[in-house]
C-alpha cells in the first residue's frame, strides 16, 4: 500500500519557537479586547489593591481575561482558570500567568464589582469615538 503523508513528529524541536503573539491573527477579537483595556484609566481599580503582602496579579491582566472570558461565554472561575492554562488567546492576554479560581472569583466579586460602572462608562465612550 502506497501512502503519502506529511512528516509527523510530536517531539520535533523548533530552531526558533514562535512567540504566542505570532500565533494570534491580527484581526482576532482577543486583540480588540486587549486594545480597549489598554486605553482604559484603571486608577480606581489599582486603588483597590494593598501595597502589603504577596504581589497581586496585575489588574489590567485580570480585567482583560475577565472581559474576554465573558465574550467567550466562559463564566465559571474554574473554567477561566482552565482556559488560562490551555487556550492560546487567554495565555497571550495573561502573559502566560495563571490565576487560580479563588483569585478569579475574588477579583470579580470584590475588585471588579466596585468599579464596574466606571469601566463600562469608559468603554462606551471609547466605542462612541
Amino acid at each position: 500500500m502506497n501512502t503519502n503523508f506529511q512528516s509527523y513528529n510530536q517531539q520535533q524541536n523548533w530552531l526558533f519557537p514562535p512567540s504566542i503573539e505570532e500565533l494570534i491573527a491580527d484581526d482576532h477579537p482577543v486583540r480588540i479586547v486587549n486594545g480597549i483595556v489598554e486605553q482604559l484609566d484603571l486608577s480606581l481599580l489599582v486603588e483597590e489593591y494593598s501595597k502589603e503582602g504577596k504581589p497581586s496579579y496585575h489588574p489590567k491582566m485580570m480585567l482583560k481575561v475577565m472581559v474576554y472570558a465573558y465574550m467567550d461565554n466562559t463564566y465559571s472561575s474554574r473554567k477561566i482558570e482552565k482556559v488560562m492554562r490551555e487556550n492560546i488567546n487567554f495565555m497571550w492576554l495573561a502573559a502566560q500567568q495563571v490565576a487560580d479560581h479563588n483569585t478569579i472569583a475574588r477579583f470579580r466579586s470584590k475588585k471588579l464589582k466596585t468599579i464596574f460602572k466606571d469601566i463600562f462608562k469608559q468603554v462606551v465612550l471609547l466605542l462612541a469615538e
